[in-house]
């Protein structure tokens, strides 16, 4: 029986998350030096800028981050007046979460850098290729929970 290995500079699955590990890191250097965010921290941030006022069980669903580490990082940016908790009056097993005053303007200041970090990587494609890549990474995201579910609440990416 032949041994079947793997070119895995190929793989699909490894490609991607090597890409998303050097975004993650350029991205959390540029960041982190200024604002002192953790790249969950940041997740969080970006995703209570987005959506408003959540759930922790929607922030966890949104940022596709596991619940110990939304709750690490809705912990450290309470401390740091960042984020507001409040009681839930539709369901008190739960808290309601959103960006304090001071969090909004630290959510604003990061939105450039990130929309900076974006153009810059995608400076190499034409608009026709971005579009293609977004399309065909949607399809593929679409594809994984199609066949596996959509509990993805993993490390991997940004």
């Amino acid at each position: 029986m032949e041994k079947t290995t793997l070119d895995l500079e190929n793989f699909l699955p490894y490609q991607v998350t090597i890409l998303a590990s050097h975004i993650a890191v350029t991205f959390a250097r540029q960041h982190a030096q200024q604002f002192g965010l953790s790249i969950p921290e940041w997740r969080v941030i970006a995703t209570l800028g987005r959506y408003g006022t959540l759930t922790s069980g929607s922030l966890t669903e949104r940022t596709s981050m596991d619940k110990a580490k939304v709750s690490r990082a809705v912990s450290r940016l309470t401390a740091a007046q960042l984020i507001a908790r409040r009681d839930n009056e539709n369901d008190m097993r739960s808290n309601l979460l959103c960006l304090t005053e001071q969090g909004q303007e630290v959510h604003d200041r990061i939105v450039p850098i990130a929309l900076d970090l974006e153009q810059e990587l995608t400076a190499v494609l034409s608009e026709e290729e971005l579009s293609s890549f977004k399309h065909m990474m949607q399809r593929l995201e679409q594809r994984m929970v199609q066949r596996f579910g959509s509990d993805f609440s993993g490390d991997a990416h940004i």
